[in-house]
């Protein structure tokens, strides 16, 4: 199974997916699906969804396919192309940023964001931050009709350059590994859910446009109506000198679960989870032997913010992984805490019964 899900994130890390342009990623999580032997639905967003009936509360169970990057603005005369950010990426990550230009499966144009030379750098630049409207992408290329004739248009979608790096214990650096790595544990608790005998209903779904304002899973479970939605996303890793003070998550530790998140900025929402929910896990991760990491953040947002407001109201619980470096090209994860957290699933979603009860009264 380690191996497995190594492979299928490594593999997914490669695949460019920008939020609103996923087809590429969908059509990969499609395929394994269809290689699993699990039958997958596409909705008019993109969102990929695969049903395994059962008798109970509803579950939803979902993580986002979409990554953030960029988008094209301007393209000057001399060819060097212009950028406007899609979803929350750092600035000060940016200079000399190797990206890739998504025109299409085998056109794509390699390019790098440019820093500009430290012999012609000012003193007072020296320790400054450049706005991502004044950057700019290198192709090579030294017209704007070359541009053109590229298939670069306004509006093209650009990503951090697609990579793997295989670092020591397990660990794995590179692009995307928001949320890819929740797509590699879904398809392998796919797997699993096509072999069980019994258990609740499970909507398994790899949803699109989280990085542009939370926008995909929203439309879907309004059409699907769970019960419970079971989310899985990055819980920020706390364990280098620069995040000390944000919480006790480990790199290797774990998976996790969140207590509180608020985005507290912006998009003014955030998830409180249902004490049914922090119940059942952990009392599985207990009865497991699975170590339980637990997080409680402000500045972090999922679209379960959004799903845990449909119908009724949904009993619901942000569940992840440690990762570092959020948001830049190169995030870090430990493939060991993805094999704990497919297993951690499995095993809770094995425990809501039909009688499983989501009275709030009975967790007090």
């Amino acid at each position: 199974m380690k191996q497995r899900i190594k492979d299928d994130l490594a593999a997914l890390m490669r695949v460019p997916g920008l939020s609103g342009h996923e087809d590429r990623v969908r059509r990969h999580l499609r395929d394994r699906l269809t290689e699993i032997g699990v039958e997958s639905h596409t909705d008019r967003l993109g969102n990929l969804t695969a049903h395994f009936p059962g008798t109970g509360p509803r579950v939803m169970l979902f993580t986002h396919m979409d990554q953030l990057g960029f988008i094209v603005r301007r393209i000057e005369p001399d060819g060097l192309i212009r950028l406007e950010r899609l979803g929350g990426v750092p600035e000060r990550a940016l200079a000399a940023q190797e990206v890739l230009v998504c025109v299409g499966e085998g056109r794509d144009v390699p390019g790098v964001i440019a820093n500009k030379s430290h012999h012609a750098t000012r003193p007072d630049e020296k320790y400054t931050v450049a706005p991502y409207a004044e950057l700019f992408v290198d192709t090579g290329m030294s017209s704007a009709a070359e541009v053109d004739a590229a298939g670069i248009r306004i509006g093209t979608p650009v990503v951090y350059a697609p990579h793997v790096t295989e670092l020591q214990g397990e660990r794995l650096a590179g692009t995307s590994v928001d949320d890819r790595a929740g797509c590699a544990v879904l398809l392998e608790v796919a797997r699993r859910l096509k072999d069980r005998a019994d258990g609740p209903p499970v909507d398994l779904a790899f949803t699109v446009l989280e990085e542009f304002n939370l926008r995909g899973a929203q439309p879907l479970a309004q059409q699907l109506r769970p019960d419970i939605a079971i989310q899985l996303d990055l819980m920020l890793a706390t364990d280098t000198p620069d995040m000390a003070e944000r919480g006790d998550v480990v790199l290797g530790g774990g998976p996790g679960i969140s207590l509180y998140s608020f985005h507290g900025r912006g998009t003014l929402n955030g998830v409180i989870p249902h004490p049914a929910m922090v119940r059942l896990f952990e009392t599985t991760a207990e009865a497991e032997g699975i170590a339980l990491q637990r997080s409680a953040q402000t500045g972090v947002l999922t679209d379960l913010s959004y799903v845990q407001l449909v119908g009724e109201g949904v009993a619901s619980i942000d569940v992840g992984f440690p990762m570092r470096y959020s948001h830049s090209a190169r995030e870090v994860c430990d493939v060991n805490d993805l094999v704990a957290l497919t297993q951690l699933l499995e095993a809770a979603l094995s425990r809501i019964a039909p009688d499983f009860s989501l009275n709030r009264d009975d967790y007090t």
